[in-house]
């Protein structure tokens, strides 16, 4: 499952590369920070990790190169770039520092293609021009087994941290809301915010660095943010009277940012605590009985190539995109004769275009998708698609969106399966008439003629 998505991630690196070394539309080296590392997702829900200063720095595997821990992405792209080298599932990994520690030291005692996959890229292309990457992923058993002892290892750590909060009598915390000083144990201010203000952040038992985690929640207050909208306003009244009224005392689940202060994130790996209850929850639907009455199925909205316009069926998305930004893709498909993978790729190639800012019809790259928006209407460039060649690429299998609904409903239709056959020019070859009787002569159907006699 790690393959396709890192093959993406290197096609995708492969491409900046290739763009920084020939300057196309006068784009250069700067470029390169377009590298995409991990799968995007439409849309994304706001919230981030947070960087501290003074952090501990990790190696690079294979250089004295050194990042901080908290900017990791920043040595995962330098290990692509420079060494052509690619971690799979790097967000399953529980202590980075030293997985990184780890490897640095083995490919040190052994060739790197000892443990790793070699993934070629533009195997079609002349010799010279074909690179390989070299791909680490928990297939490897090694690295599966480095991978869980760390999740043990960071399990261990947690809980150990949890019991000592769960002890401590020294805590001392001011309340978010009133300004109440507690002194004692940290449920002693959890427990109050939750009975007098309705903000309840979950069991005390189940929260690890709390006081991080309040830190955290104090900061955005004093930022005029909202917990759980996340909306910024103008004066603390405002936001005051904007999360009493729409109940917002609480914060927003879809923040990737409070996992770390939750001990159920630590006990599987790889799975968040929302997979964890989901599975909770199927056990309990195996001892009811299956009653799907009220089921309703919502489906999923496709989004438009161009901007956030979502639309519940494709019909009501074509319609959009060919009058918000003349863009006939049904047009397209028919005049170019394109198939389902043609499709996929076109659909991929904007994809990743549109993501990078890029306009696609004169290679100008913009600081916004809305400034990029505006040039490809301006200069009617949405409709002006470079030639086949340039996104009939084997790289543009792989989705630029992981959770693109559009790839799933591209189709060949009846028609176009009947007008490619027509276009393939399939001979058809006929019986040789010239010897017409010695052909009824030894015709097998004499044979079923007279067996059919002497039935009778």
């Amino acid at each position: 499952m790690a393959a396709p998505k890192t093959q993406g991630a290197v096609a995708r690196v492969e491409e900046d590369r290739g763009r920084s070394r020939s300057k196309v539309g006068g784009v250069g080296y700067e470029d390169s920070k377009d590298c995409i590392l991990e799968p995007l997702s439409l849309p994304e829900s706001p919230g981030g990790t947070t960087t501290l200063e003074g952090s501990p720095s990790v190696p690079c595997i294979f250089c004295e190169e050194h990042f901080p821990v908290a900017e990791q992405d920043k040595l995962l792209k330098h290990m692509i770039i420079e060494h052509k080298f690619v971690i799979a599932d790097v967000k399953l990994v529980a202590d980075f520092q030293r997985y990184i520690l780890y490897w640095k030291k083995r490919f040190t005692e052994q060739p790197i293609t000892d443990f790793c996959s070699v993934i070629r890229i533009n195997s079609t292309a002349p010799f010279e021009e074909q690179e390989n990457y070299f791909l680490l992923c928990d297939v490897l058993p090694e690295d599966r087994i480095l991978r869980e002892e760390l999740q043990k290892q960071r399990l261990k750590e947690i809980l150990e941290q949890q019991q000592q909060e769960r002890n401590d009598t020294s805590f001392r915390g001011i309340c978010m809301f009133c300004n109440d000083e507690f002194l004692g144990n940290r449920s002693v201010l959890l427990n109050h915010m939750a009975k007098e203000h309705a903000f309840n952040i979950g069991l005390p038992d189940n929260i690890v660095n709390c006081n991080e985690f309040l830190c955290t929640l104090q900061k955005k207050l004093d930022n005029l943010q909202c917990l759980y909208c996340e909306k910024t306003f103008r004066d603390k009244n405002t936001l005051k009277d904007h999360m009493r009224k729409k109940q917002h005392r609480r914060i927003n689940p879809k923040n990737r940012e409070y996992d770390r202060f939750y001990v159920i994130n630590y006990l599987e790996l790889g799975k968040s605590w929302e997979e964890v209850q989901l599975e909770d929850d199927r056990e309990l639907l195996d001892h009811q009985e299956d009653d799907w009455s009220d089921w309703e199925e919502h489906p999923p909205s496709a989004v438009c190539l161009f901007c956030e316009k979502q639309a519940e069926t494709i019909e009501k998305l074509y319609v959009h995109m060919e009058d918000a930004h003349e863009f006939d893709l049904l047009k397209i498909k028919s005049e170019l004769g394109l198939n389902f993978y043609q499709q996929v790729k076109l659909v991929n190639f904007i994809r990743r275009h549109v993501h990078q800012c890029r306009c696609y019809g004169c290679h100008m790259k913009f600081k916004s998708k809305a400034d990029l928006r505006t040039h490809m209407e301006e200069a009617k460039h949405t409709s002006l698609l470079p030639e086949r060649k340039a996104w009939d690429q084997l790289e543009y299998y792989f989705p630029t969106y992981e959770n693109d609904t559009l790839l799933c409903t591209l189709s060949d239709s009846e028609s176009d399966l009947t007008a490619q056959a027509q276009n393939e020019n399939v001979p058809i070859i006929s019986e040789d008439t010239s010897k017409l009787h010695a052909l009824k002569q030894s015709s097998i159907l004499n044979q079923l003629l007279l067996q059919e006699c002497l039935k009778n």
